[in-house]
């Protein structure tokens, strides 16, 4: 199994760049899945139902979800419908939404969860009663390998999951922060795990928003809406390769640069 997972992605710029590069990036790394974290992709907070129509024609199996979930309304029926897209499981029961999926791909069935973090975040539900949860849930299904988006501020938050679940699932990689972090790697129990893969947008920007916009708000205290950037846009991500057994034998940083 290989498989991509795009960090965050943002805005027109970013989605505008899955759509363009999916298939494409498919055939180039051997790919036999896609996942995306699609929770920014419209205006910066949130998922339109065209573009989750969209993102799936492009070729992405999956989308995770996190604490912009609900930023669209109009995305709640998909949520409710759709095998192809995940809240975070450590939401409410009652949330709209499936807390995991499984989809099935060419070297087997892929299992996808997301999770929340705990600090410095909304209050949210336990991640790790949660993901356990899920997990014996999905194990209903039989999923051959098992990927886990964790969304959260805290790289304490993320290095703790990783750590929780070793051994137990083919892959934590964490995302919400936009920044790709320098610690990718194999886990001592086949778990590949990196704190941030980074955002799939613009990166002449801060996080993704423009540059003048947030630093006047910053310095000023005066209220203004945070635009998304459009400058040096960026596919970011990780690819990882698994045995069938489930384990991961590789993680590699994705970046590419996009043509504007």
């Amino acid at each position: 199994m290989r498989f991509l997972f795009l960090g965050d992605v943002v805005g027109k710029p970013g989605y505008s760049a899955v759509l363009a590069r999916a298939a494409d990036i498919r055939k180039e790394a051997r790919l036999d899945a896609i996942i995306i974290n699609a929770e920014n992709a419209a205006d910066g907070a949130g998922l339109m139902p065209r573009q989750y129509r969209r993102l799936v024609e492009a070729g992405v199996d999956v989308m995770t979800m996190g604490d912009h979930l609900y930023r669209r309304k109009e995305i709640i029926p998909v949520l409710q419908s759709s095998q192809r897209i995940v809240r975070p499981a450590n939401y409410p029961e009652s949330s709209s939404g499936k807390a995991w999926t499984v989809v099935s791909t060419p070297a087997g069935k892929l299992g996808v969860i997301s999770l929340l973090g705990r600090v410095f975040m909304r209050p949210v539900d336990c991640p790790f009663t949660a993901v356990d949860a899920a997990l014996e849930e999905m194990a209903t299904e039989n999923p051959r390998y098992v990927f886990v988006d964790m969304h959260a501020e805290a790289t304490s938050d993320k290095q703790i999951m990783g750590r929780y679940l070793d051994g137990r699932v083919t892959a934590v990689l964490g995302t919400h922060t936009h920044v790709p972090t320098a610690d990718a790697c194999i886990l001592p129990g086949g778990t590949a795990f990196q704190c941030d893969v980074g955002m799939t947008g613009p990166y002449d920007s801060i996080i993704g928003r423009d540059i003048k916009r947030v630093t006047q708000t910053t310095l000023h205290f005066e209220p203004c809406h945070f635009h998304v950037a459009t400058r040096d846009v960026r596919l970011s991500g990780a690819i990882v390769e698994a045995n069938e057994e489930g384990k991961a034998i590789s993680i590699e940083r994705f970046e590419e640069q996009v043509d504007q």
